[in-house]
């Protein structure tokens, strides 16, 4: 584990593409890194972040399994994909770039983004399913959703809820990206409020699985890396 602020993000990275090496990059990387590797997987191209990368034959290659352990965590939460669902997005970053480019397959989905700078909520929407939309009052993106999405840092660091899980549709399922030691403040309140509701760490399995079958070619135990993670998704 290395702990890399944005200035020394080029130095770190050049070292461990020197030694060969492979890993994965979070916050706030994923789109530098992007930028950085010399062969991009399609699905790393559509969302325009990497988190998965590793050296071959000299060259930088990079992928985004992020879209992938989105889908894993949004099976574990409700048994499949969903046909024809309504999704809030809130939040504009690296992750939220995955959760649009997994719903633009999602089928019959919809998909509207509420972001505190429009901006960068608007760089998102080609990503998107077709009529994708951004909303700048989070009540009009959470109209009638079936899938509300966290993709911001609230409650990372702290107790607070993105939004109470009350203002929600009564079935409207809740995926928090974050993820921590505990199960999420939100998704706590999510639960109690009777809604299905998952934390990030289902999806920081499903892409670890997939990055780790990147780099060694095969698939490892789920079962045995929720084991590690000290409690069930």
């Amino acid at each position: 584990l290395l702990d890399t602020p944005p200035a020394r993000f080029e130095s770190t990275l050049a070292s461990l593409v020197a030694e060969g090496a492979a890993g994965n990059a979070t916050i706030p990387h994923k789109p530098r890194l992007f930028d950085r590797c010399a062969v991009r997987t399609p699905v790393a191209e559509r969302t325009g972040a990497v988190n998965t990368w590793w050296v071959a034959d000299g060259r930088l290659h990079g992928d985004n399994t992020d879209v992938a352990g989105f889908d894993d965590a949004v099976r574990t939460l409700l048994g499949d994909l969903p046909v024809g669902a309504q999704v809030a997005l809130l939040g504009a970053g690296g992750a939220a770039r995955a959760v649009a480019t997994a719903v633009a397959a999602w089928p019959g989905a919809s998909l509207t983004i509420w972001n505190r700078t429009l901006e960068a909520a608007h760089v998102l929407v080609p990503l998107g399913p077709a009529g994708t939309r951004v909303e700048a009052e989070m009540a009009a993106a959470l109209h009638r959703a079936d899938v509300v999405v966290n993709a911001t840092s609230v409650g990372l660091h702290d107790d607070r809820v993105i939004v109470a899980p009350e203002r929600l549709g009564a079935g409207a399922a809740c995926v928090d990206l974050v993820y921590r030691p505990d199960v999420t403040p939100w998704v706590r309140a999510a639960r109690a409020s009777g809604r299905p509701a998952l934390d990030g760490l289902a999806m920081l399995v499903g892409q670890g699985a997939r990055a780790f079958e990147r780099w060694f070619g095969v698939a490892p135990d789920r079962a045995e890396m929720w084991r590690a993670l000290g409690r069930a998704p």
